[in-house]
């Protein structure tokens, strides 16, 4: 993994439970698009509404590959629906991050 796509979600802390429903259906869409997922993470303590997304890929090209997948997968497709429709996610940022190595 070379680079690790971190996104930050602003969140409605009234419909956390939406977003979470939302976050647990990409476990499964995600590796199913090629890319390797460390992990979503729900507000457990402190601010309410923020949650986070960390997922790695060999490469940009690897990113630009996954998107493409996510955009004709067809649970992907329902997830983004679902989002949309039920706006819970007020806004998300992504940073790309490479790790530190010796």
């Amino acid at each position: 993994m070379s680079v690790v796509c971190h996104i930050r979600y602003e969140i409605d802390p009234f419909k956390r439970s939406a977003f979470e429903e939302y976050a647990r259906n990409w476990l499964t869409i995600i590796p199913a698009c090629g890319g390797k997922l460390i992990g979503y993470f729900m507000p457990h303590e402190g601010t309410n509404d923020i949650a986070h997304a960390l997922i790695g890929f060999d490469s940009l090209a690897a990113y630009e590959a996954y998107r493409a997948k996510l955009r004709t997968h067809p649970a992907s497709k329902a997830n983004f629906e679902f989002a949309k429709r039920e706006k819970f996610i007020l806004r998300e940022t992504r940073d790309f991050l490479r790790p530190v190595t010796a």
